[in-house]
């Protein structure tokens, strides 16, 4: 009896281990990773992506082309899920309505660069760290100056278009003659022609003192320091009553420069805003290049200018401060200033993209691009500037020589000074 029940036990063992072999191998595809719904497992379940919301204000021009970037910025940060509400607040109103209500504003926002210091007082800005080397790099040193304050870089460059350069009329005045403002005044005195500068305007003015290296900043208390009365201002005033007291000048406002071309104008110091008309005035005598040189104490000295940048900066309030940062560099690198530049014809600030054939093709904004390597940012340009610059330049335009030119500074950097 004893080995018959061992026999038994055997065999059913044996029976045992067979089916197990057979139900392992016939369910393994069927039933591996599937709950008993038939459905995925949580270990497979994708994990939940991060959330991130944000705002952005631009004007009402860049909606459609903003629109676009940010699309492209949530297809390149697959990683994320971003809702990105885009506000209408333009560049010029951008501080004050920050103002108005920090923490409901905007995570990122464009603003013109001459707001830089009071939203940075305000402390409405955060300061940009994150690949800050790059960023200064890739674009124009005016454009990066305009950027910072006490060497921290608060904004990201979007533009660099709001600035001014010669235009002149080919068929009178030469490339050659361009370079310098003594050959254009004798080319147009050849033709019996003008040439046209508003002096009696601060924001052009101060092209010549800043060229020849002439100081207009704030001090540590904010309070405006200018220079354009020192040896060298003085000399600067002596040939800017030169220019102003030539046969062929002639000053106004832009409907006088944008009503002469092609008549009695032949060359004149404006914007990107007035090309279109002085285009359609010359047709192929058409031309724009920088700001030409002018004679200080017999040397040639380049003419500077005011440069005038927008720049794209993060709300020091936001919840979301890498995301914003991240979405401001992409909203103004290389490729978003190459097509805000192709759907806007915007002037860039980037050095590539400033440099490339469809810009170079542009003749108003390559003249700004050239230009804008000796411009000088409005920033630090507080109130008391104008009225008396201006009121030095219609002295001059008037041929008012009652007082010298040491007088008539010393007397306008009093007030700047003041």
């Amino acid at each position: 009896m004893l080995k018959k029940s061992r026999k038994i036990m055997s065999i059913l063992l044996s029976t045992i281990m067979a089916c197990s072999l057979f139900v392992g191998c016939g369910s393994k595809d069927d039933s591996a990773g599937k709950d008993n719904n038939g459905d995925k497992t949580a270990s497979e379940t994708p994990a939940e992506k991060e959330k991130v919301s944000l705002k952005v204000w631009g004007s009402q021009e860049d909606q459609q082309l903003l629109g676009e970037l940010v699309e492209s910025f949530k297809t390149a940060h697959p990683d994320k899920e971003y809702t990105i509400e885009l506000g209408v607040v333009g560049e010029p109103d951008a501080k004050t309505k920050y103002l108005e209500d920090p923490a409901a504003a905007a995570d990122v926002f464009a603003f013109a660069n001459d707001q830089l210091y009071d939203l940075v007082n305000a402390g409405g800005l955060y300061e940009v760290t994150r690949n800050k080397e790059a960023i200064m790099a890739a674009n124009v040193a005016g454009s990066v100056d305009a950027a910072t304050k006490d060497g921290k870089l608060y904004g990201y460059p979007m533009t660099a278009d709001n600035g001014y350069f010669l235009y002149y009329d080919k068929s009178v005045v030469s490339d050659e003659d361009a370079k310098s403002l003594d050959s254009i005044l004798a080319a147009a005195n050849k033709a019996g022609k003008k040439v046209f500068m508003d002096v009696s305007n601060g924001w052009y003015i101060a092209s010549f003192f800043l060229g020849a290296g002439g100081k207009l900043t704030m001090d540590d208390a904010g309070k405006q320091v200018c220079d354009f009365n020192n040896e060298t201002g003085v000399k600067v005033g002596e040939a800017i009553k030169a220019f102003t007291a030539d046969p062929a000048f002639l000053t106004g406002d832009d409907a006088v420069l944008t009503g002469g071309f092609g008549d009695n104008i032949v060359a004149g110091v404006s914007g990107t805003w007035t090309a279109d008309a002085i285009k359609e005035k010359l047709g192929d005598n058409f031309a724009a290049v920088k700001l030409p040189t002018f004679t200080v104490d017999g040397k040639q000295v380049q003419m500077g200018s005011f440069g005038g940048y927008k720049l794209i900066g993060v709300n020091s309030q936001t919840k979301a401060p890498v995301d914003a940062m991240e979405l401001a560099e992409f909203l103004t690198n290389e490729e978003s200033q190459a097509l805000r530049f192709e759907k806007r014809a915007m002037g860039p600030s980037n050095i590539k993209v400033s440099e490339s054939d469809a810009v170079k093709a542009n003749i108003p904004l390559a003249a700004l691009a050239m230009q804008s390597q000796f411009a000088t940012s409005q920033k630090e340009v507080l109130g008391t500037y104008w009225t008396p610059s201006e009121a030095f330049g219609t002295a001059m335009e008037a041929k008012d020589y009652s007082k010298s030119i040491k007088e008539q500074l010393d007397a306008m950097v009093e007030q700047i000074c003041q």
